[in-house]
């Protein structure tokens, strides 16, 4: 039996029953495009969190006082509230090799007043090392200086969103707020960097580190040490240099800080999303196995209702493997035509969550031949059964079938 001839028995076949056939192909297309739009909402997600998170700072190390447990938090093994890291620990850190800026930091909460308006955010004491270790650029004004770190200034740098909240329809440059009962003045205003699910610079105002200490918060000790490694290779080496360093400079056998790197945070991200969307996809590819028993069901049903039409076939000559590739075909080319139109579904719906901002979703080549791959392998396994059936029928029996 020539391909044609399997071709053009396989096409009138299928439309002698159009409605049947969509409604068959319908649990494919719905299953496909499931899968392909569950993939590429997880693949666009991970983009985004790493674009995110390397957004935060240039091969990044965050060094937290106290010890990180899961399920408790920071906890300082024991020692009290985690106040273990101090301004001179910087020094230790600028001596070793391969770090290339360091960033002490102390941050708190605050309700932030301006002249008719207010809100409630972190105001975060820094030096003006912050900008390069944290990739941060500004839209106007300048950053925290030198000068106003040694004079204990009174000088604010706004994020964009904080600016907006305080100063909608104002130039804030030169204006005054005032945080936690102490007027600060607006020198700078950052430029716009957004972020997923992480609080970022601009929800943020920046002071001097010594003001925020001294003025604002009280404290002596640093809410964090944010270091930059001046090659992304070195990471592994500089992390295990700062832990060797911190522990001499604080005289402990176990340490009693934490460090972390932008690859421990990524890759404990990623596995996290890579596990979620595999749940996502294998709860969407339930609707796949529900279709491939509407086809078998479908092709059961074709097999009972063509016993004649077999008998004939074979009376004529047809042997068992041509009347055996005959159904395969046809369920065959019911899977195909449901993963393609799946595949325009998948893309449509991904097209449109892309589409409201949510997430930008990435349809990757990878899922679009799994989906046809899937299909294929359902068109085979669940129409090799009613194929099998068809060909093993008694010729006089069909014949005499009613």
């Amino acid at each position: 039996m020539k391909i044609t001839d399997i071709a053009n028995e396989t096409y009138s076949a299928l439309s002698a029953n159009k409605a049947r056939s969509g409604l068959t192909m319908l649990g494919i297309v719905i299953g496909i495009a499931s899968v392909i739009a569950m993939v590429s909402i997880g693949n666009g997600a991970k983009a985004s969190i790493q674009s995110s998170i390397e957004g935060l700072g240039s091969n990044l190390l965050t060094i937290l006082p106290g010890v990180v447990q899961p399920g408790r938090g920071i906890v300082s093994s024991g020692r009290g509230a985690a106040q273990t890291l101090k301004n001179e620990d910087v020094d230790v850190l600028k001596a070793i090799g391969g770090v290339g800026y360091i960033s002490p930091e102390v941050s708190s909460r605050f309700q932030v007043v301006a002249t008719g308006n207010n809100t409630n955010t972190t105001v975060i004491g820094v030096i003006p090392d912050y900008m390069n270790v944290h990739n941060i650029a500004l839209a106007n004004g300048s950053f925290i200086s030198d000068a106003n770190q040694r004079s204990i200034g009174r000088q604010a740098v706004l994020g964009a969103t904080v600016a907006t909240d305080l100063f909608p329809d104002q130039d804030p440059l030169g204006k005054t707020i005032r945080i936690n009962k102490v007027n600060f003045n607006v020198i700078g205003v950052l430029v716009a960097k957004g972020g997923v699910g992480f609080s970022g610079p601009d929800d943020m105002i920046f002071v001097p580190l010594s003001t925020m200490q001294k003025i604002l918060s009280g404290m002596d000790y640093l809410s964090t040490m944010a270091v930059s490694v001046t090659d992304k290779n070195q990471m592994a080496e500089v992390k295990d240099l700062a832990i060797n360093a911190l522990l001499d400079k604080h005289r402990v056998a176990e340490a009693d800080f934490s460090v972390i790197s932008q690859e421990d945070i990524l890759g404990t991200l990623t596995t996290v999303i890579d596990t979620f969307t595999l749940f996502l996809a294998a709860i969407a590819s339930i609707s796949l196995l529900v279709g491939g028993i509407g086809i078998m069901n479908m092709m059961l049903t074709t097999v009972t209702e063509r016993t004649k039409e077999i008998g004939l076939r074979k009376a004529i000559g047809a042997k068992r493997k041509d009347i055996n590739l005959q159904f395969l075909s046809e369920a065959v080319m019911l899977t195909f035509i449901g993963g393609f139109f799946g595949i325009i579904l998948g893309w449509l719906i991904s097209f449109v969550v892309t589409s409201t901002g949510i997430v930008a979703t990435q349809v990757s080549l990878s899922s679009v031949l799994l989906a046809f791959g899937v299909s294929a392998g359902i068109g085979i396994i669940f129409g090799y059964y009613p194929a099998r059936r068809a060909a093993q029928l008694n010729p006089i029996d069909a014949l005499r079938y009613e």
